[in-house]
């Protein structure tokens, strides 16, 4: 399992990012609080609290092409 931290921002970023992320074959979560929500959901994510990072939990032992697909989402 691969972990990171996002930010989606706008409604926009949401849509680029659940179609990114639709195409995986894996697992992929987000996580906020005690919530966790599938990442290819698009309600699913606006249930989250958009405000703040979200953690990210990719269910693939190699996420490098994945992580680079989504780098303009990853903060620090």
């Amino acid at each position: 399992m691969n972990k990171t931290t996002v930010m989606l921002g706008t409604i926009n970023d949401v849509k680029s990012f659940v179609s990114v992320v639709s195409q995986c074959d894996y697992d992929v979560d987000l996580i906020s609080g005690r919530y966790a929500v599938d990442a290819k959901s698009i309600m699913g994510i606006f249930s989250l609290d958009l405000s703040k990072p979200i953690k990210l939990e990719a269910h693939t032992d190699d996420a490098s092409e994945f992580f680079a697909q989504i780098k303009q989402f990853i903060v620090e």
